[in-house]
């Protein structure tokens, strides 16, 4: 008999959260949080692709609103969530959703495309279940994040040095890189380090990271 195994009763009864479906309400607000995290600020246009069951029922399970509510900073429990689309209007943010009729790699994934002035940004994300997500391509590299990992997501300026900096940052405070994946938009401009780590308790890191120059911005999800 095979054995299963949890990190907690949440990954049985399924997270806090407002609307139907884990899947389709918490996995999709976490995708969105995520995306406006890896581009360091709200976007001011949007266009989601949505495939296999996403793009079927993202009306009805309410995917829609719990997408654009994570682009907006919104946890999945959020009061304000079943508003999130007027919300977004009224703070100026364009949102053009696109279902798509091909098959893909999994039955609840999305792909985003933000853009503020010249800079944008591609994330493919999956909803596997509970609320639980992974992010499988980054400006189109190909990726492998289960965001059950303790991850630090770094946004940066393109210059020398940035990634040795950060990792002996982390190596005078004893924290262990697990894995590590780095892209940028173009030579000199922003770049991204996702960093997973060994240990959920990282302590003051992330207000150590935002001093370092060049840093824009630090999220850390554990």
């Amino acid at each position: 008999m095979e054995h299963l195994r949890y990190k907690s009763v949440f990954d049985i009864i399924g997270p806090v959260m407002v609307g139907p479906s884990s899947s389709h309400t918490a996995g999709a607000a976490r995708i969105g949080k995520i995306v406006r995290s890896i581009f360091g600020e709200q976007p001011e246009t949007v266009d989601i692709y949505l495939y296999e069951s996403f793009a079927k029922t993202y009306r009805g399970h309410g995917t829609d609103i719990a997408l654009v509510a994570g682009l907006l900073g919104m946890e999945p429990d959020d009061e304000r969530l079943a508003n999130s689309l007027e919300i977004a209007h009224n703070q100026g943010m364009e949102v053009l959703f696109i279902p798509k009729q091909e098959q893909a790699d999994h039955p609840n994934l999305v792909k985003m495309i933000v853009s503020k002035g010249d800079r944008k940004l591609s994330v493919t994300g999956i909803s596997i279940g509970g609320g639980n997500i992974q992010i499988s391509e980054l400006n189109g590299f190909k990726i492998s994040l289960s965001m059950g990992t303790p991850t630090l997501i770094i946004v940066q300026q393109d210059v020398p040095g940035m990634i040795a900096q950060v990792t002996n940052l982390l190596s005078e405070i004893n924290i262990n890189i697990g894995t590590m994946t780095v892209t940028r938009e173009s030579k000199g401009e922003k770049a991204i380090m996702i960093i997973e780590v060994d240990q959920p308790d990282i302590g003051d890191t992330v207000m150590k990271l935002i001093e370092v120059p060049h840093i824009y911005s630090v999220n850390y999800f554990d």
